[in-house]
């Protein structure tokens, strides 16, 4: 009884039968290349490229999303999200979250609406909830958590005007800019707890 390795099995099943129709198709004239060439630069045709960022990490891989215009809707759509091969930090490499990112963005089943679910519901609101009406519902519990929580002095009598039950957490793909006024705004509110996504 003879054993066949796994890449024998290959070589023997999909990936030969594969090799042998392209050496086929390439036998009859036809340009295999080109037509893949040719297949790529129909799905982004018309549409614009823009520069971007994958979300995911602190890595900051580049990538190019493109829009195109929906001729019955009007609307700009997005058709296809890749690596960016101008990116001196990934050259068109993407991990594969990042290569999944056009999922996250175009996807049926991603959550548009603020929802709200009050204690001791079965259900979720989403249709009487605004973002106003959701950053109100939590700049009232930041407040009430950080008074219920914060502490001006220590045991020993020092100074220390601080509140534990609040960590902040910023994002990896926040500016600058943006970490700042996290971080300031934590500061000022007594938070002592605060991290960013980019380290953890």
């Amino acid at each position: 009884m003879t054993v066949t390795s796994r890449r024998e099995f290959l070589k023997l099943s999909g990936i030969g039968s594969a090799g042998v129709a392209a050496a086929g198709l390439g036998g009859l004239g036809f340009n295999l290349a080109f037509a893949s060439q040719g297949a790529a630069r129909r799905k982004l045709e018309g549409t614009k490229q823009t520069a971007s960022i994958c979300p995911y990490c602190a890595v900051g891989c580049g990538t190019l999303v493109s829009a195109k215009k929906n001729s019955q809707t009007g609307t700009t759509e997005l058709v296809n999200i890749e690596g960016n091969p101008d990116s001196p930090i990934s050259t068109g490499s993407l991990c594969p979250k990042g290569a999944a990112t056009f999922q996250l963005a175009v996807n049926p089943l991603r959550v548009t609406k603020v929802m709200h679910r009050s204690p001791s519901a079965t259900d979720w609101d989403k249709e009487t909830w605004t973002r106003e009406k959701a950053m109100d519902r939590i700049t009232e519990l930041y407040a009430k958590t950080r008074d219920a929580t914060f502490v001006e002095k220590n045991a020993a009598g020092k100074v220390i005007n601080q509140t534990t039950g609040i960590f902040a957490l910023g994002g990896a793909t926040n500016d600058n800019e943006e970490n700042y006024l996290i971080m300031k705004v934590n500061r000022m509110m007594g938070v002592v707890r605060i991290e960013n996504q980019a380290r953890i």
